[in-house]
């Protein structure tokens, strides 16, 4: 078979030409469903909604399913340098997704499957790796009125995807990333197996592609955890004027137990000005609502504070109840009195909220533009510091979207997963959001992605303790520093299940011609 490959792997920077068959047939491919070697479909496999990259694949697969998977897999394992990468809904920022000259596995492309499966006593989604969580949302609420209990905040992802980085929302402080709340995925692994694995089946490789950011295998299929359905959520907003007051208040509020606190908590940074993507009209959540910024105190700073919760209720539920549960659960918070701001909606509208935020920002031509944007984990330790060295003075007038902060508590992630976080039980998420005009101009997106390295090195040098979440580096060094003490059990699990680096070559971790993968040559001869 090699022989007939080396047409296709060879003299890559020649990107000749090759139509579907031709590869398939080159591969010794017989897949259910297709490969495409069309211009236009690589073409979208070499762009993702960072827009800072463009990396053009050999060919784009379109598996039918785990075996479709599979054999793409251990078709590359037979070739000296071809690589695979999964691509969900292409919602990666820095080209995590892409292969050069590699095969891209479009995941949508997969099958539908969906079940739902009861377990001693618990029930379960069944879902296709190349699910997105939005329709599971839907099926499972308007059919069953179950839902996932952890979430993103955008719900236009797969499955996979965000299972292989960690899967974060408000509701995550209460029930853990949405890899603390998976109970059994089908993976296949970079030496093109097919496993089911679980906490008590081939649990090395459950927990190695649990946030293993596709190193280790490609996700076919989960089993998530489910637990009824609200029907109604009251979303509220809290304005503060003090980070430290602000920072007080959260970490109270996601410390405390299940009936005492909010089902959901966030938090973010706003400029205290009136501009319209970063100020103070942000705020507001019912239509008509206003900000009035007479209530601020004169000693007011640049930027703000806001402390977003919501409440989930019932439909038949007593709206004085609900009114008396949310003042309860308010009380002593020390928020400005007279910016308090809030909206009833249903469940899956408030689960949804960002999608009319995608749908008004396509109508404005910014969706498509380029998004530099930056992830961290941040320790509470140092998170005072992030605040005075970053929020109110390098982004104090803000990154033209949202820079979110809010905290979350360590013993509600499994530490066998591959995620790395920082030290001590609370830590935060800090997440600059940025949105640039459309067609911007070169240096302006530049200016963004140094502004970005910029903020990592006032980590670094002001000595805080921080990991990138959703991480992007270039080196080997890099890498270990990110890991710290984790690295050695990540570069054993990768020797395990992707000896030959064939897995999502653009996080820049492992290279086909690296020591692992030779060692592993070597074994075999």
């Amino acid at each position: 078979m090699i022989a007939y490959l080396e047409p296709f792997i060879q003299d890559t920077d020649s990107r000749r030409p090759h139509d579907g068959s031709s590869l398939c047939e080159a591969l010794e491919l017989q897949l259910q469903g297709g490969v495409s070697t069309d211009s236009r479909d690589t073409g979208l496999a070499g762009k993702d909604f960072g827009g800072l990259h463009s990396i053009t694949p050999l060919a784009l697969v379109r598996p039918a399913g785990a075996d479709d998977v599979a054999k793409v897999v251990k078709s590359a394992l037979q070739s000296s340098n071809l690589t695979v990468a999964a691509r969900g809904n292409g919602h990666s920022i820095n080209g995590q997704a892409m292969a050069d000259q590699g095969l891209v596995v479009d995941m949508r492309a997969m099958e539908d499957h969906f079940r739902i499966v009861q377990i001693n006593g618990l029930t379960y989604a069944d879902v296709s790796g190349g699910a997105l969580w939005e329709d599971v949302l839907k099926r499972c609420v308007s059919s069953y009125g179950l839902a996932p209990r952890s979430w993103t905040d955008y719900l236009s992802l797969t499955v996979g995807g965000t299972l292989s980085n960690g899967g974060v929302s408000g509701q995550a402080f209460r029930y853990g990333p949405q890899i603390s709340n998976v109970a059994e995925l089908e993976v296949v692994t970079g030496k093109g197996d097919i496993l089911i694995c679980s906490e008590n089946e081939n649990s090395e490789l459950f927990f190695s592609v649990l946030g293993g950011l596709g190193q280790f295998g490609i996700i076919t299929r989960a089993r998530v955890l489910l637990q009824p359905a609200p029907d109604m959520v009251r979303w509220i907003r809290l304005v503060y004027d003090e980070f430290e007051t602000f920072a007080g208040d959260a970490e109270s509020l996601v410390r405390r137990p299940e009936g005492d606190s909010f089902d959901y908590v966030e938090g973010f940074v706003f400029s205290n000005n009136d501009d319209p993507l970063t100020g103070r009209s942000t705020v507001p959540l019912a239509s008509g609502a206003i900000f009035d910024s007479s209530h601020l105190p004169e000693t007011a700073g640049s930027v703000l504070y806001c402390l977003e919760v919501a409440v989930h209720y019932r439909n038949n539920d007593q709206v004085s109840t609900v009114d008396t549960d949310i003042e309860r659960l308010l009380s002593g918070l020390g928020y400005v009195k007279g910016l308090r701001f809030q909206v009833d909606l249903s469940y899956v509208q408030f689960l949804s909220r960002v999608k009319r935020a995608e749908e008004e920002a396509i109508a404005n031509g910014v969706w498509d533009a380029p998004h530099p944007w930056l992830n961290l984990f941040v320790s509470k330790s140092d998170i005072v510091n992030f605040d005075r060295a970053v929020f109110k003075t390098l982004l104090k007038n803000g990154v033209g979207g949202p820079m979110l902060v809010y905290p979350l508590l360590r013993s509600r992630w499994d530490s066998r997963t591959s995620v790395t976080l920082p030290e001590g039980e609370v830590f935060y998420l800090v997440a600059l959001l940025r949105f640039t005009p459309p067609n911007p101009r070169p240096a302006l997106v530049d200016k963004l992605v140094e502004q970005n390295r910029e903020i990592v090195n006032i980590c670094h040098v002001n000595c805080i303790d921080f990991k990138l979440y959703l991480p992007h580096y270039h080196s080997e060094k890099e890498w270990k520093l990110h890991f710290g003490n984790q690295w050695s059990r990540f570069v054993e699990r990768k020797t395990l299940f992707d000896p030959m680096a064939i897995l999502a070559p653009r996080q820049k971790i492992f290279a086909r011609d690296s020591l692992i993968s030779n060692c592993w040559l070597q074994k075999q001869t």
